[in-house]
Parts: structure tokens; C-alpha cells; sequence
């Protein structure tokens, strides 16, 4: 098949992408926010870049740093559409499909050029907060349903975004549930883990922001420390918000408290692989991907459950902790304290993922169940 694959540049984008290397489809992907970036890892991939911007002006960097308004202003005029560039590459590609990942920077800015080529099949991948949070607000309902018309097909990581197209109205085709971006190469990250005997961390997503709640799980801890006092407590990905928080409340004195800000993904694998304990809180999420991440890791999980995405992979009590409340910090730190006082329920839940779940999560188990979804889609053509 010839494909025509629209999404900003992201990791999740680029696994689920290397997938289909060797399926013989010829694929092209346009660049949304056109980092202008050629990325090695889909080298089989005809990359659409450097679309942005009708001229390289000279000084164009200095006035973007310095006087962002007036570069503003200039790109009003400077910059291509998004849609207009579309559409040229939709003519000239002929594509057999169109798939776009994340619904508001993907589908919706080329909508009105799909609604033109109706006989053009469109295939959209659910993404996080796509539609759980979204359908909430009036105006991005509207538009949520709009594209959702015009869809053909979609994938989603959870069952709940099934059910939300449905109850939206989406008629099409539902090619099933996978992790966003494909699953994991379980012998690369298998070194990384060690015994339970040595596992001394707590590791916290450190999101805060419109969706992640880092701040109310820090809340928790900051009243344990007494109990706390015999572990390694790691914070990653936290942002500004984060590092003010614990300043405030003296959480930067702990000896046994770090605070990592950007990491990259290996380490993050690497600081699971020693890792007792996870915790994750969020408003809003799909399936979240540190969540199996952490999984196949071995790490106990904590996460929220936010429409009951989680609860698809997680029983509570049983191989993880759920968090109804994501702003309940005295619920967060009773399940912490739970999960600290019962290490035979910690076993007992990690030995369960490896066993029941993890293999599950292996990349070329799902790569070959989302290949087949893409042989459906050829055959229905």
C-alpha cells in the first residue's frame, strides 16, 4: 500500500511506524509542526520536512529568540498551511490511505481536505487525551464529531476510546487495541532488571501541567518520611512547577529525594529496572505507556484511573493500585503506606505482570497482530 502518514514528531509516532518496515508499503509522513528533522530511525520513510516556512529569511533565528511578537507577526505570511500543503502532497501521492495520529494536530487541521476526497480512506490512531477529556468541552466536542464522520478506520490504546467514538457517533471500522507506539523489545531492556531484593526506589512520573498531578503524589510523600527513610525516592520528568513544590515544603533537603527533569527513555527504563514501587497520577491519559513500561520492568504500579483506561490492565489489589481520585493526596499515601507494609502483595502483583502481561507487551507480538490489521486494510481496498 502506499501510505501518507500525518503526526508531529514523536517517539510514539516513530515505534509505531518502524513496525511496518518490512511489510513492502511505501510510506510517506508529513511533518505537522515540520521540526525539520530527518529521523534514522524510519529511514524507510519518505519524510515531508522543511514545508514550514516560504522563505529562509536572513535573521530569521535572532528575531525568533529576541522579538518573538514580530516573528509572529512575519510568519502570518512566511509559513504554509498546514491543510494547503496536505493536499498538494495528497494529489501528487495518490495515497491508498491517509493515517493521522492525535486527533487536534492531526485530523482535524486536514479535515476539510479529507471531506473533498471522500473515496480516500482515513485511518486515525487515538492518542492520550484525544477524546476522554475533550468531549467534556463544547466546542472541541463539535469538532471531535466532525472528524469522526469522515474517519474510516481507527486503532486506540484502550477500550474506553472505543467506546467514547462510538457514543460519539463514529461508524466506521475499529482495527483494535494497542499500545500507541507498538510494543517493546523486551531483550533490550531485560539487562536493566534486578532483583526484588535489591529494589529500593520509588520512582514518580513527575508531570505537572493541564493533565499530570505529580504534585499531590509529592503531597503524600512529604508526610512519610519517617517511613520513607530506607528508600531512594526519584522524581523524572519533573518541570518547574515540581522543583518550586519541594523547595516550598523542604522536600529538596531529603537526603534520599532526586528530582530528574528531562532523562532519556533508556535511563528511564534502566531507573524502573530497580525500581520497588511506580507512581503515576494523572486527570486525563489513555493507556498510560509508563505504565507498561513499568510493567514489563517489574515495578509494583500505582496509577489513576481516569475513565477506567487503567483498570483494563490493572485489578486493583491484584497486580497494582488503583488511584480513584487523582487530587486525593490522603488516598495516594494510604496506598503508598499499603503497598510499603505488604511485600508479599508486591511480589505477588509483579510476578503476575511478567508472567501475564509482559509478554504480551513484546514488540514483535504486537508488530505482527498490527501488521495484519494493515493486510486487512490492503485487502479492503
Amino acid at each position: 500500500m502506499k501510505i501518507l502518514m500525518v503526526s508531529m514528531f514523536s517517539n510514539h509516532f516513530f515505534n509505531w511506524t518502524k513496525q511496518l518496515e518490512v511489510q513492502g508499503h511505501t510510506i510517506y509522513w508529513l511533518d505537522v509542526y515540520d521540526a525539520n528533522i530527518q529521523v534514522d530511525k524510519i529511514s524507510f520513510v519518505h519524510h515531508i520536512i522543511g514545508w514550514r516556512n516560504k522563505t529562509n529569511y536572513p535573521g530569521r533565528y535572532t528575531i525568533k529568540k529576541e522579538l518573538p511578537k514580530l516573528y509572529d507577526f512575519i510568519s502570518k505570511f512566511n509559513q504554509n498551511k498546514l491543510a494547503d500543503i496536505f493536499e498538494k502532497k495528497l494529489i501528487e501521492i495518490q495515497p491508498d490511505i491517509v493515517q493521522s495520529f492525535e486527533m487536534f494536530s492531526s485530523c482535524l487541521p486536514i479535515l476539510e481536505v479529507m471531506q473533498k476526497y471522500p473515496k480516500t480512506k482515513w485511518v486515525y490512531n487515538i492518542w492520550g487525551n484525544d477524546l476522554f477529556y475533550f468531549k467534556e468541552f463544547t466546542k472541541p466536542k463539535v469538532q471531535i464529531k466532525e472528524v469522526l464522520k469522515r474517519i474510516n478506520y481507527l486503532f486506540s490504546d484502550c477500550e474506553r476510546d472505543h467506546e467514547i467514538v462510538m457514543e460519539l457517533g463514529f461508524n466506521g471500522k475499529f482495527l483494535g487495541v494497542f499500545p500507541t507506539g507498538g510494543g517493546y523489545d523486551l531483550d533490550k531492556y531485560d539487562k536493566f532488571l534486578k532483583e526484588a531484593s535489591e529494589r529500593k526506589t520509588i520512582l514518580i512520573k513527575g508531570y505537572e501541567h493541564e493533565f499530570g498531578r505529580c504534585i499531590k503524589v509529592l503531597k503524600a510523600i512529604a508526610t512519610m518520611k519517617p517511613e520513607l527513610s530506607g528508600y531512594n525516592i526519584v522524581v523524572f520528568g519533573a518541570n518547574e512547577k515540581v522543583e518550586v513544590f519541594c523547595k516550598e515544603n523542604n522536600l529538596d533537603d531529603w537526603d534520599n529525594l532526586i528530582i530528574y527533569k528531562q532523562r532519556a527513555h533508556s535511563e528511564i527504563l534502566k531507573l524502573m529496572g530497580e525500581s520497588l514501587i511506580y507512581l503515576g497520577n494523572s486527570i486525563s491519559d489513555g493507556m498510560p505507556n509508563t505504565l507498561l513500561e513499568a510493567i514489563i520492568m517489574g515495578v509494583f504500579p500505582i496509577q489513576s484511573n481516569p475513565g477506567g483506561a487503567t483498570s483494563e490492565m490493572i485489578t486493583h489489589g491484584v497486580n497494582g493500585f488503583l488511584i480513584n481520585d487523582a487530587e486525593d493526596s490522603s488516598e495516594i499515601k494510604s496506598l503508598i503506606a499499603q503497598a510499603l507494609k505488604d511485600p508479599i502483595l508486591l511480589k505477588s502483583g509483579v510476578d503476575y505482570n511478567l508472567e501475564n502481561i509482559k509478554p504480551k507487551l513484546e514488540r514483535s507480538f504486537i508488530a505482527n497482530q498490527v501488521n495484519q490489521k494493515y493486510q486487512y486494510l490492503q485487502q479492503a481496498l
